[in-house]
C-alpha cells in the first residue's frame, strides 16, 4: 500500500486511523517548570498544534540543548533527544540530513542558542537544513538562576552583572537574517493564536525555520515583555507582519525614508500609499533586516510575525543528490572501503 505523504514528503497518519488530538502528544512525564513560566503556554500551544500536521508521531523528533526550555522533549509523546549545551542544531542537522523522512524540531533558549551555541545556530541557518528551530527568548539565564544572557539589555542588573550589563545584546531576528536564514519569524508565548499560525507556516517551510518566541521568566525576569501583553498599549506598539498587507499597528505605520531605510511614524499623519507593504518572499534580505531593527528602542514599536520566507535549496536535499550521484558513479561502497581508502598503512 502506498503511504500518504505531505508537501514536505513526510509520512501522514493513515486515514483509517483515529484522528490525533492534543492528548496524543502529551507524555506521561510530570511537567516541571516554575509555576507561571511562559514555557507552559508554549508547550500547550505546540501539543495542540502538532495533530494538525497529520504526521506519524514516530516520524517527529524534538531535539533540545540545555536550559529550562530544553525539558521540552520529555513532555511530548514523540521521539526526543536532550542533547548538550548549544549543540542541538548540530545534532539535529545530522538527524535531518540522514533521515529526510523525519520532522525535526529544535528547542533552545537565548543562552543556549546565542552564547555557547552561537556558531552551531548560524551554520544551521546558512546551510538551510530542513528543520524547525524554536528559540525561547526570556532575556535571562533561568536554569542557572538569573545571570544576564546574550539578549539582556544594556544596564541589566543581575547576579553576574551587579553594576549593570555592559554587553550590547544580540537581536536574534537580525542575526538570523544576517546568516541568510530562509524563514525567520517572531511571536509571543501569551498569544496562542498567533504562535500557532507562525508554527503552521514554519512547519510548511522547506529548509531551516527560526521562530523567536518572547517567553516570560516570572522568577528571574518577570514582565520583560509586559508592553506586548498589556491590553492598554499592545495594539499600539505591535507591528503585525502579514505578507501582502501594510505594516501598521493601531496608531503607527512603517514607511520608507528618502535614503531607503525604514521608519515608524504616526499612522494618521501618513498617506496610505507611503506605508510599506510587507513582502515576506522578497529574496533580498535587506528589507527584512531593516524591519528587524525597528524594535530599537525596545518596545516603542515591535514587529511580530514572519519577517522572511523564501525558497532556496535545503542542505539535506543537496546532500542526497550528491550521495546518489556518487553511488551511480562508484557504486554503493562499504564502511570498510571508506576506512581503507586514501592514506592508510599497516603495522607489523
Amino acid at each position: 500500500m502506498t503511504e500518504s505523504l505531505n508537501g514536505k514528503g513526510l509520512a501522514l497518519v493513515p486515514k483509517s486511523d483515529a484522528k490525533q488530538t492534543m492528548k496524543d502528544y502529551k507524555s506521561d512525564q510530570e511537567v516541571r517548570w516554575c509555576p507561571g513560566c511562559g514555557d507552559y503556554a508554549i508547550l500547550a500551544a505546540v501539543q495542540s498544534f502538532m495533530p494538525e500536521l497529520g504526521l506519524r508521531r514516530e516520524n517527529v523528533v524534538f531535539v533540545s540543548g540545555i536550559g529550562c526550555s530544553s525539558r521540552f522533549p520529555y513532555y511530548l509523546n514523540t521521539y526526543g533527544f536532550h542533547s548538550i549545551h548549544g549543540r542541538a542544531p548540530a545534532i539535529a542537522t545530522g538527524l535531518a540530513a540522514s533521515r529526510p523522512d523525519l520532522s525535526v524540531w529544535v528547542i533552545t533558549g537565548d543562552g543556549d542558542a546565542l552564547s555557547i551555541g552561537g556558531n552551531h545556530l548560524i551554520h544551521a541557518l546558512r546551510r538551510n537544513v530542513n528543520l524547525n528551530i524554536l528559540l525561547f527568548n526570556n532575556r535571562i539565564y533561568g536554569l542557572t538562576k538569573g545571570q544576564y544572557s546574550p539578549t539582556s539589555e544594556v544596564g541589566k542588573i543581575t547576579k553576574s552583572t551587579p553594576m549593570g550589563s555592559l554587553d550590547k545584546p544580540f537581536n536574534p531576528i537580525s542575526l538570523a537574517i544576517g546568516a541568510e536564514a530562509s524563514f525567520v519569524a517572531r511571536t509571543i508565548d501569551s498569544d496562542r493564536k498567533h504562535l500557532q499560525s507562525v508554527l503552521r507556516e514554519a512547519a510548511a517551510h522547506r529548509g531551516t525555520s527560526l521562530v523567536e518566541i518572547y517567553q516570560n521568566c516570572n522568577i528571574f525576569n518577570d514582565n520583560a515583555f509586559e508592553p506586548l501583553k498589556d491590553p492598554e498599549v499592545r495594539d499600539n506598539i505591535t507591528l503585525r507582519l502579514e505578507h501582502g498587507q501594510p505594516i501598521v499597528s493601531a496608531v503607527k505605520a512603517v514607511r520608507r525614508r528618502p535614503d531607503g531605510s525604514l521608519e515608524v511614524v504616526d499612522r494618521d499623519g501618513v498617506d496610505e500609499s507611503e506605508i510599506v507593504v510587507h513582502d515576506a518572499h522578497n529574496p533580498d534580505p535587506s528589507v527584512a533586516f531593516a524591519l528587524s531593527r525597528l524594535d530599537e528602542p525596545w518596545f516603542a514599536h515591535v514587529p511580530v510575525g514572519v519577517f522572511r520566507s523564501v525558497e532556496r535549496p535545503s542542505y539535506d536535499h543537496e546532500m542526497s543528490v550528491q550521495v546518489e550521484a556518487a553511488k551511480s558513479e562508484r557504486g554503493a561502497g562499504t564502511l570498510s572501503d571508506l576506512l581503507m581508502s586514501g592514506d592508510t598503512w599497516r603495522i607489523g
